[in-house]
């Protein structure tokens, strides 16, 4: 379990800075070590060390695409908007999550789940190695050898130079990247459907403009430059 993440704000609306730090004391692992309400007030602490910075996309001066692109250190990102529609861009930047707003306590609940779950994977993941061979990964953490079936992998997810092998009773973090893994020819039957996300081919359920649907109703987006890549299924 993560014991502390420290994080930083950026919003505009003094309000709605204070509504988030105020949701924020819930958690008792999280530090806001910097409200801020712009990306320029931001960068001049970026020498602290952060886990996790929540910010409005709509900033102004840099907003927060841009102010994401030059804080890849900072290791989980979750963007806030009231337009729904920067969701697809948002999850192309390397991001944990997406919150519509006004915000709502539960769904950044879930988003600071996410980010916590995410973060203790990383802790983790230098006791983690992965060997694959004969339709199978084994995974090795400390002196602990897990075999899962190619089979039996959901879909995988990206996180940065990491990658969650996602299986329907655990996840499992492996220090190499998503392209890597779907070079190696155990890994022939997944494409690739988002910078973040490569998923088995005969899971795909549904499929429409911005996104799939697996098996157990689990639904992943499609990234602009991928749907090329998902040609191949008809209903």
């Amino acid at each position: 379990m993560i014991n502390s993440i420290r994080c930083m704000i950026i919003e505009a609306e003094e309000l709605d800075r204070l509504v988030l730090h105020q949701h924020l004391k819930q958690y008792g692992t999280v530090t806001v070590i910097g409200s801020f309400g712009s990306a320029e007030e931001a960068v001049l602490h970026l020498d602290t060390q952060i886990d996790l910075v929540i910010m409005d996309m709509d900033l102004p001066g840099m907003n927060g695409m841009e102010f994401r692109k030059i804080t890849r250190h900072i290791p989980a990102c979750i963007f806030m908007s009231s337009r729904p529609e920067y969701a697809i861009d948002a999850f192309e930047a390397n991001t944990s999550d997406f919150l519509i707003k006004p915000l709502r306590a539960e769904r950044l609940g879930l988003a600071m789940q996410r980010v916590s779950d995410f973060l203790e994977m990383k802790e983790k993941s230098e006791n983690f190695d992965a060997l694959t061979g004969k339709n199978v990964i084994r995974i090795k953490e400390g002196g602990v050898i897990s075999q899962i079936k190619i089979s039996d992998i959901v879909y995988l997810e990206a996180l940065k130079d990491y990658t969650l092998v996602i299986t329907s009773e655990k996840k499992y973090c492996i220090l190499d990247s998503i392209g890597s893994m779907l070079q190696k020819k155990d890994f022939r039957s997944f494409v690739r459907i988002h910078r973040s996300f490569a998923v088995p081919r005969h899971l795909i359920r549904v499929k429409n403009t911005n996104e799939v649907e697996l098996v157990r109703q689990i639904r992943l987006p499609i990234g602009r430059a991928y749907k090329n890549n998902l040609d191949f299924f008809v209903p």
